[in-house]
């Protein structure tokens, strides 16, 4: 998201570093790509008009201290200013999910259709249940998209929470009204109403979800919009915020191909914070939005603290304890082990949004990644290593010729490919018995002589 201004900024401050200080003339120079950079990303005109007039008078005169370049301190107003466009002045508190009131706290979705509701209702249940450790019910009041309550009450067994039915011949604000009298009686903390959307704004559909704000009374009212819809996300922002009282925001496809400049502008636009973010098709693939991470991603700074974030929710702790001390106390490092570890990779789900969080000099490598291509390359391997005998698995020194054509016919893959395998499986061996015996220096020694990938993953 948002590659063409972190591209720009970077260019920006190679440009003006070296120089004693920021002047006018090379400021004039970095504004003008700025400005660029956001109306190519489809950042709303007043939204640009302003993050402009706040770096110009932050950035006119700056004196550079200690050793910082005027570039470097150039980027340290831009991402400062930038961050508050998006939200920075919230407080962490206006940033919480307010679940202060009576049981059950009514969460109302509201957007337009294509926006992601139906599967953010199964993300944000799932994090209540997680993160809360709330009782939580999701109803669908989606009475005209073929498939919306059966869609909702997929997500909702796979997000771990409760769903109350509903029938596509009733009225949304019944709907509504029955799953929130059976919440109160069944004891829920948290009742989730996802809302009909149309493809695009018109009067039944906000009279609608208007009503339905009016008799629930939820303590939250959240808009949810697609990071991907450029400008069009501004005027639907606007209609919404004008016809129902939003509490927060909610931005979805945040990793998805495209400008984003959305996602600067209608924290802009509605004057309400943005809660959470979404990123992919998986439930895990959501995060509490972070005003200072974000303008770091943007910047080509990397956002540490989201890929933090994805590791702990997907990768099993006890298992990495245990493979962490079975390398520690120098025992072999087998096919199970090869294997183990690749699933833990695939559970963090797609490889460039990750790649994404990191600084821009790593996060190039995200462009050339073909995130289809990798999961095709993960299950094959996962193939192979399944088409092998548990013997095989421990003692991967005994396959030989014909094991291989075994294995290679097992798996429907040719014999070059077990050898790369097996290559790449010892490597990633060598890199383990490095780890024991030298610590970090020799293993990023070794990852250098490996041409800065880490064995094991040279197909992705």
């Amino acid at each position: 998201m948002l590659d063409s201004l972190t591209q720009r900024l970077s260019k920006v401050v190679k440009t003006i570093t070296g120089q004693a200080r920021i002047t006018e003339s090379n400021t004039q120079e970095m504004l003008r790509e700025v400005r660029i950079a956001l109306l190519e990303a489809d950042v709303a005109i007043p939204v640009v008009r302003d993050l402009i007039k706040r770096i110009k008078e932050k950035a006119l005169g700056e004196e550079v201290v200690g050793s910082l370049t005027p570039g470097q301190a150039l980027v340290g107003i831009v991402h400062k200013e930038l961050t508050e466009v998006i939200g920075g002045s919230d407080t962490p508190q206006q940033r919480e999910l307010n679940l202060a009131t009576q049981p059950p706290a009514v969460l109302l979705l509201a957007g337009l259709q294509g926006a992601g509701k139906t599967t953010t209702a199964g993300k944000l249940g799932r994090w209540l249940v997680k993160e809360k450790k709330k009782k939580v019910l999701a109803v669908s009041t989606d009475v005209y998209r073929p498939a919306a309550i059966e869609q909702l009450k997929t997500v909702s067994a796979q997000a771990d929470i409760d769903f109350f039915p509903s029938q596509p011949n009733e009225k949304p604000l019944d709907i509504a009204e029955r799953a929130l009298d059976y919440a109160k009686r069944h004891f829920y903390d948290v009742l989730i109403v996802d809302t009909a959307g149309r493809l695009a704004i018109d009067e039944q559909m906000m009279n609608e979800v208007s009503e339905l704000e009016k008799n629930l009374h939820p303590i939250e009212t959240l808009f949810v919009v697609d990071a991907m819809v450029g400008q069009d996300a501004i005027n639907t922002a606007k209609a919404f915020g004008e016809k129902l009282p939003l509490t927060g925001i909610i931005l979805t496809k945040v990793d998805g191909d495209s400008r984003g400049g959305a996602a600067l502008s209608v924290r802009f636009v509605t004057g309400k914070p943005i809660k959470f973010i979404g990123v992919g098709e998986k439930l895990t693939g959501f995060q509490r939005f972070e005003p200072e991470a974000m303008a770091g991603r943007i910047l080509g700074m990397g956002d540490i603290v989201s890929l933090v974030e994805d590791v702990k929710n997907a990768v099993d702790v006890q298992k990495a304890q245990k493979f962490a001390e079975k390398i520690k106390k120098g025992d072999a490092f087998d096919l199970e082990d090869f294997k183990e570890q690749i699933a833990q990779v695939k559970n963090l789900g797609s490889f460039s949004s990750l790649i994404e969080k990191l600084p821009a000099q790593f996060a190039q490598a995200a462009g050339s990644i073909d995130d289809a291509q990798a999961n095709k390359m993960v299950s094959r391997t996962e193939g192979i290593i399944n088409s092998m005998t548990p013997k095989e698995r421990r003692k991967p020194e005994i396959i030989k010729a014909s094991r291989k054509r075994r294995i290679a016919a097992g798996a429907g893959v040719s014999v070059q490919e077990v050898n790369k395998l097996l290559k790449q499986f010892e490597q990633s061996r060598d890199m383990m018995k490095m780890m024991k015996k030298g610590g970090m220096a020799k293993m990023m020694r070794a990852f250098k002589s490996f041409g800065g990938r880490f064995p094991g993953m040279g197909g992705f």
